[in-house]
């Protein structure tokens, strides 16, 4: 059986290694803030690499069931995979600027419908409803109006405050789990010496019987 102490020091370890590590990911997302160029190159690099390791992958599972019926259809989408991920390699500011435009007319998009549908509805959300959706029109508008030079810092920006929200919540888990840890370590600890208490007794009164 597991010594408690031991699991507990042991979980307590994997805890702080946690909030070790979101400690990096803010620290990574307040430089990214900073440095937003720096942030949406290195985004984009690590989004190809993603793509092209995916499509790698993708590609020895669709050679591993080659003679079934989705063969193709896998050699097809890993080329893909592996295809996109070359591009967005060897031309990250392109990809940046095409992404940035996406994503500018995703949020003008979303802004119209959140608008159109909180006139249409007026449900109990109205307000919040018609603030989401004139917050992204405005977002969408100002990232258009400055494209391509708003892809220079939007996509760094997002990465970079993913990174610092990442972050956040892993020193949360890590700084809540050992805390939670502790507490069940500090109950264990006086049961199991009264339990020890209680069995001397007995152990004597075996001696005075035996004697």
């Amino acid at each position: 059986m597991a010594d408690p102490a031991q699991e507990g020091r042991r979980l307590s370890r994997s805890f702080s290694g946690l909030a070790l590590l979101g400690a990096l990911l803010v620290v990574a997302g307040l430089v990214g803030l900073v440095y937003t160029g720096v942030a949406t190159l290195t985004s984009m690099i690590l989004f190809g690499w993603l793509l092209l390791i995916g499509g790698l992958v993708g590609l020895l599972h669709a050679i591993q069931s080659r003679g079934t019926s989705y063969f193709w259809l896998g050699v097809v989408v890993a080329a893909l995979n592996i295809a996109a991920g070359v591009v967005v390699i060897r031309h990250p500011h392109g990809t940046a600027e095409a992404l940035t435009m996406f994503a500018a007319l995703l949020f003008l998009t979303g802004g119209v419908f959140r608008l159109v549908g909180s006139v249409v509805v007026r449900g109990p959300q109205f307000g919040w409803t018609l603030l989401q959706g004139a917050f992204g029109l405005l977002l969408g508008l100002l990232v258009l109006f400055d494209w391509p030079h708003s892809s220079l810092y939007v996509l760094g920006c997002f990465f970079s405050l993913a990174l610092l929200f990442d972050g956040l919540g892993l020193i949360a888990i890590g700084v809540g789990g050992r805390r939670i840890v502790s507490m069940v370590s500090d109950q264990l600890t006086p049961a199991g010496g009264a339990q020890g208490g209680q069995d001397q007794p007995s152990g004597d009164g075996q001696k005075r019987s035996d004697s």
